[in-house]
């Protein structure tokens, strides 16, 4: 692009730097919009990256052999857009999730009730601990915007529950809708 060969040193640098946290923030949510099947998303936050992408790289290694303060800054805000992607991608909160705890099995059905009363869909299973302790197994499918409320809400009548949470691609039927 002919525009960014008008600047140099600082002014360039400054451009280089925060178009490349832009495009690597916005590669980092195109690559988890693509893994939780939103193609359309992924497809349209590609185009933007790919663009940004070819003026930061055209003026980057434009001269870079005499100035290779470019390398450090393009390199420093691949970095700083990672962390920048993800950190924004933890608040968007993209997709659902499957919560799984496991409750003394006295406890099961009353912590069930609770996250219904919050809209959350609970299934319990039944399942033996450590010397045949009974437990129940409680899944809660939900969407990751509500993780923290669900552990909230099992956490304040079971400190120390034990509880898993996995990435769900798809999902068809059961009380949550995509």
């Amino acid at each position: 692009m002919e525009f960014l060969q008008s600047f140099s040193g600082p002014t360039l640098y400054l451009i280089i730097f925060f178009a490349k946290i832009i495009e690597v923030t916005i590669m980092t949510l195109r690559v988890v919009y693509i893994n939780k099947g939103e193609k359309l998303i992924g497809a349209f936050l590609a185009f933007f990256e790919v663009f940004i992408w070819l003026i930061v790289v055209s003026s980057v290694l434009t001269n870079i052999t005499e100035d290779p303060m470019k390398i450090l800054v393009y390199c420093s805000a691949f970095a700083l857009g990672n962390y920048l992607g993800v950190i924004i991608e933890n608040k968007l909160a993209v997709g659902l999730s499957s919560l799984q705890a496991i409750v003394p099995d006295e406890d099961g059905e009353r912590i069930a009730k609770l996250l219904r009363e919050s809209n959350f869909g609970v299934t319990i299973i039944e399942g033996k601990g450590i010397q045949d302790l009974r437990k129940d197994v409680l899944i809660v499918m939900l969407k990751r915007k509500r993780i923290k409320e669900a552990i909230k809400i099992i956490n304040t009548q079971i400190p120390d529950a034990l509880i898993t949470i996995n990435d769900v691609k798809n999902l068809r039927g059961g009380y949550i809708k995509k």
